[in-house]
């Protein structure tokens, strides 16, 4: 039997996978939308939302990633930043989240005039307005922001430096998200090594639009600790269950593979959930965890994302307490912060079973 909606709902989760850019409330983008004069191809919430989806709905991560135009748009201020991120908070406490790590490209936001030091304070401060509201209606959760560069655009490394400037101030990670088939993640690896000298985290897209290769680098060249869905390592999986050598390293060196299996079926990974390299993953026992990736685009969240991965592949309340801890273990956050909330999953993981 599969676990219900209504149960995953209640389990702790973690989202170390969200773009910020992508879930957004439908009736928020058509509020500022209205406020700034950005034409939408729907000004109604809900047929908003399902206009959202089906133009992710079309097995092209060039095409999916056409629609974050008009969420852009509507991000180019700190209120309306401020606003996105507080709401992200909100949302995903009343989903259960207790961890949630938004990523969000900065350089992208500058439109309206703020610097790249305003866009992310605007940013931090809407997470901690997040958690404060989803404290004041009883559910805990802390939020961090990873902050990418567009990998399409020429390599810099002051996005890498941007990070480190807030590592102690609501940034986490950082990360290069866009197109990947062209564009490997070696192009940054200033960038990157930039990160190692001042020992700070991040995470790389990489084995979604682009197979071995990307992952290679990413994990090799790069030094990635997670790997942004990884989902194609499956292609160094035999089908008698051997692993390749790149897929044996990933799997020692317990490099988390942030797994969003919506998103997936959207560009094109597979047909069906069923189908997800996520059931032969987990049972290889790598470090899977479930993301939604862009919550909007996909109309998911990451409850109904544990729901149709028990449905699909009989999983149990233990199998997704697995899958929280081990986002819990890979979560960009101090150790003695991390501890906790490995702790946290623990204890409300058993509370529910009784």
């Amino acid at each position: 039997m599969a676990v219900s909606l209504e149960l995953c709902r209640a389990v702790p989760k973690i989202a170390l996978h969200d773009h910020l850019d992508g879930g957004l409330r439908p009736a928020t983008i058509v509020e500022l939308a209205a406020e700034v004069g950005h034409v939408l191809p729907e000004t109604d919430p809900e047929a908003l939302g399902r206009w959202f989806f089906a133009a992710a709905d079309s097995g092209s991560l060039v095409r999916y990633l056409e629609t974050f135009a008009h969420t852009i748009a509507v991000m180019q201020t700190a209120d309306q930043l401020r606003r996105v991120a507080r709401e992200f908070v909100e949302d995903q406490a009343a989903d259960g989240v207790i961890y949630a790590e938004a990523r969000w490209a900065p350089e992208q936001h500058l439109a309206g005039g703020l610097s790249l030091t305003e866009a992310v304070a605007a940013v931090r401060d809407g997470l901690a307005e997040g958690v404060a509201a989803a404290a004041a209606s009883g559910r805990t959760i802390m939020a961090r922001q990873i902050v990418t560069s567009m990998r399409h655009a020429s390599p810099t490394t002051e996005i890498a430096e941007l990070a480190v400037a807030f590592r102690n101030d609501s940034v986490c990670g950082f990360d290069i998200a866009g197109a990947e088939d062209g564009f490997p993640p070696s192009r940054f690896v200033e960038a990157f090594d930039y990160l190692k000298r001042h020992n700070f985290e991040f995470t790389i897209h990489a084995g979604e639009a682009f197979g071995l290769p990307s992952i290679w680098e990413a994990v090799q060249l790069c030094g990635a600790s997670r790997l942004g869905h990884g989902v194609r390592l499956i292609e160094d999986v035999a089908a008698d269950g051997s692993l390749g050598e790149l897929a044996s390293y990933v799997r020692n060196r317990r490099i988390a593979l942030e797994l969003c299996p919506s998103s997936n079926l959207q560009t094109g990974i597979c047909a069906t959930i069923a189908e997800h390299p996520f059931g032969r993953l987990a049972e290889l026992d790598f470090r899977v965890t479930v993301s939604c990736d862009n919550r909007l685009m996909s109309a998911t969240t990451l409850s109904r994302e544990y729901h149709l991965l028990s449905e699909a592949f009989g999983y149990s309340m233990d199998d997704l307490r697995r899958f929280s801890r081990n986002a819990a273990k890979s979560a960009f956050l101090p150790w003695d912060q991390r501890l906790g909330l490995i702790r946290r999953v623990e204890d409300e993981f058993s509370a529910l079973a009784g």
